[in-house]
Formats: structure tokens, C-alpha cells, sequence
């Protein structure tokens, strides 16, 4: 079996989709499926014509010439036409939810216009049950999807904690709003020791966030660091306090199943994918309760062993649901399905 992976978004700067399919493509070559990566590095796959372009035209000529016997679409989008049957990750349906504010090209694009091509992929697979059931609810039920959790690297299960500040509060991902970041901006004034770096692609709503921090008087206490290279975030999840994940709709949680891995005590929300990632691991609260969110920012900073403690508990458990080889395993009979299968 080849596989031709739709590995574009894993050029540059490299987000939750990057991380996806860069380990995935490793666990598969691992468990003997043969890759056959393809992706145009001197073509932004963060501009919206760039990405249309390698979706629509570079994607389905490379995947002609890749010699493979299948297509993953691994970054949510798929062609018009492929030469090779096709099997599509599906990682949220955000752009029919919850992305209003975007542009409307881009909402129709990444949402109605890759709608209409789902029902025409061999196979689906969603990032969880969550997303699993909102793909079900816009494209019928009829049509085959398969959940399989995405991995977390192994740099992240290995990484050994450090003593830091015991102050910080990390918040990994893009900052857009579905991620909530203005909830974490008003749980300073109550936690005057305390300091939020959040690293991610910066976008438009970041400003809104420095606004309220400027409001609020505590922008000398939050960082926006945009996005930071693998050593610095590895760094940042080995020393800091809490990782907190306010998200209010996310596919699957990436830095909640990371920070869990990686042995890091945690707060999240209780929205979307995240109480199915979490489940009893680490508390889930409202993402509408900053005062909720204060008091127990409070605690695992007065109590920070305590919470190392309760963290590392679970590490182990945690390392085992989200292994890329459980993952990879599961993908190698996706593809099999779809390879033996009809459209």
C-alpha cells in the first residue's frame, strides 16, 4: 500500500494540522505503510489563493505523479477531482459554526464549497466522537466516518518537568476567538502574581485581547508571543504552572491531549470535543466563568506540587489513549476500507 498525504500544511509555520501530519506520516511509515508526501514548500499555504491553488490543481497533479494508491487529504480540504480514491480528515466544522467573523469567501470555501466534496471521499475520519457527530449532522449519517484520535509526539510523553516561576499560565494555539483567550485575560486582576503567555499564530482578535489587557491594567503581565519554534514550546510546557485551554469549539483540543501527555497540570473548558479529550483528567469549567476560573488558577498556584502531582497520575493513561502508534494502526484499517471498498 502507497498513500499520498496532502502534507502542505505542515510547510512553515506550522500549526495543529502541521503537527498532525507530520507525526502521523512518521507512525505510518513506522507501522509499513509507504508515504508519499506531497506539498509545494515555496508556495504559503496561509494565503487563501496559495491554498486554493495547491488544493485545486497542485494537490491532484502530485497525487497523479505520486505513483500511491490512495489520497489523504489530512488538512480538511479536498479537490474537485482526484486521479486516486480519496480518504479526507476532517478535523471541525468550525467554518460553519463558529467562524462568522472570517471572510465570507473563506467561510464558503473551507465550509459549503468542502462540505459538498466530503460526500464524495471513500472515507471520513474525524478528529473525535464530538466531531464525528457535528460532520453526521451536515452531511447525513449515511456516510462512512471513523473516529481516530489524533498522536502526540513523543517529544512531549518524554518531556521531563522543570521548576519555573510557578506563575504562568500557558495557552497554546492559534489566537483566534473560538479560543477563548479573552477569558484567561480577565482572570488576572484577581491573580496579581500571575502571568498568561500564550503562543500561536497571532490573528486579528489578538488586538482585541491586548485592548482588554490595557483595560483591565494587567497588559504588562500578558505575552503574546505568536508562534515559537519546537525548543520554546517545549521549554514553556516543561516550566510552566498550568496549561489552560478555555477554548469555547475545538475539533479535537491539541494542547489539551499535549499538556496531559506531557505531564502538565491542566485546566479546560467544558465545550465541544474537550470534556471527550479530557474526560476525568483535569477539571472542566464553564468557558463563560472567569470568576470560576480564578478561584481554581488560584489553587493550583498556592498548591503547585499538589497539582504536578495529580498531573503525573494520569500521565501514563494519557500517553496510551493519544500514542501515535494506536493512531496510525487505526488509519492503516481506514485505508484498507476505503482500498477495498466502493464509492
Amino acid at each position: 500500500m502507497k498513500v499520498a498525504v496532502d502534507a502542505q500544511l505542515a510547510v512553515g509555520t506550522g500549526t495543529g494540522i502541521g503537527e498532525y501530519v507530520t507525526g502521523m506520516m512518521a507512525a505510518l511509515r513506522a507501522a509499513g505503510v509507504e508515504i508519499a508526501p506531497l506539498a509545494m514548500p515555496r508556495l504559503d499555504p496561509w494565503r487563501f489563493d496559495r491554498r486554493v491553488l495547491w488544493d485545486q490543481i497542485g494537490l491532484p497533479v502530485s497525487a497523479l505523479r505520486s505513483g500511491a494508491d490512495l489520497l489523504h487529504c489530512a488538512s480538511g480540504t479536498m479537490p474537485l477531482w482526484s486521479p486516486l480514491p480519496v480518504v479526507t480528515t476532517v478535523h471541525d466544522v468550525a467554518w460553519l459554526r463558529v467562524q462568522r467573523h472570517a471572510r465570507c469567501y473563506a467561510r464558503l470555501y473551507f465550509g459549503r464549497f468542502a462540505l459538498a466534496r466530503y460526500r464524495r471521499a471513500r472515507r471520513l475520519i474525524a478528529d473525535s466522537l464530538f466531531s464525528a457527530a457535528e460532520l453526521r449532522a451536515l452531511v447525513g449519517e449515511r456516510l462512512p466516518i471513523s473516529v481516530v484520535y489524533p498522536g502526540v509526539a513523543d517529544d512531549l510523553a518524554a518531556l521531563r518537568r522543570e521548576d519555573g516561576d510557578g506563575r504562568t499560565i500557558l495557552a497554546v494555539g492559534t489566537v483566534e476567538p473560538r479560543k477563548n483567550l479573552e477569558l484567561l485575560v480577565r482572570v488576572l486582576p484577581p491573580l496579581p502574581e500571575v502571568r498568561l503567555i500564550a503562543v500561536g499564530p497571532l490573528t486579528p482578535y489578538a488586538r482585541r485581547c491586548r485592548e482588554l489587557a490595557r483595560e483591565l491594567g494587567v497588559d504588562d503581565r500578558l505575552e503574546l508571543r505568536g508562534y515559537v519554534a519546537r525548543e520554546e514550546l517545549l521549554r514553556l510546557y516543561a516550566r510552566c504552572t498550568v496549561a489552560a485551554v478555555p477554548s469555547r469549539y475545538e475539533g479535537f483540543g491539541y494542547p489539551a491531549a499535549q499538556a496531559l501527555c506531557a505531564g502538565v497540570p491542566l485546566v479546560a473548558a467544558r465545550a465541544s470535543s474537550l470534556p471527550e479529550i479530557v474526560g476525568d483528567d483535569a477539571p472542566l469549567l464553564s468557558p463563560d466563568d472567569p470568576g470560576a476560573w480564578a478561584a481554581l488558577l488560584r489553587e493550583i498556584i498556592r498548591d503547585p506540587a499538589e497539582w504536578n502531582r495529580r498531573a503525573a497520575a494520569v500521565r501514563e493513561r494519557a500517553i496510551r489513549r493519544f500514542g501515535w502508534a494506536a493512531s496510525a494502526a487505526a488509519l492503516r484499517a481506514v485505508y484498507e476500507d476505503a482500498l477495498g471498498g466502493r464509492q
